[in-house]
């Protein structure tokens, strides 16, 4: 019972630990600040809103070459 008792404090000890060390890292981070965040968002809708046109201009022109060589 007592091998069964100290796994147990083990997987604990375990949990703890990494919940400490991940709160220790966090602390660390350096995170954005409020403008930064938005003007990031801002620059990542951009190109996601662009990339997607690309896409969708290149899907409706090899679309339409495929049709013709089908024919």
């Amino acid at each position: 019972m007592a091998k069964a008792a100290k796994k147990v404090a083990r997987k604990e000890n375990r949990i703890i630990r990494y919940l400490r060390e991940t709160r220790s890292e966090l602390r660390k981070v350096v995170w954005p600040t409020r403008r930064e965040a938005t003007n990031l968002t801002i620059i990542v809708l951009a190109v996601m809103v662009a990339m997607s046109a690309l896409l969708g201009l290149l899907d409706f022109v090899f679309t339409r070459l495929f049709g013709l060589v089908i024919r």
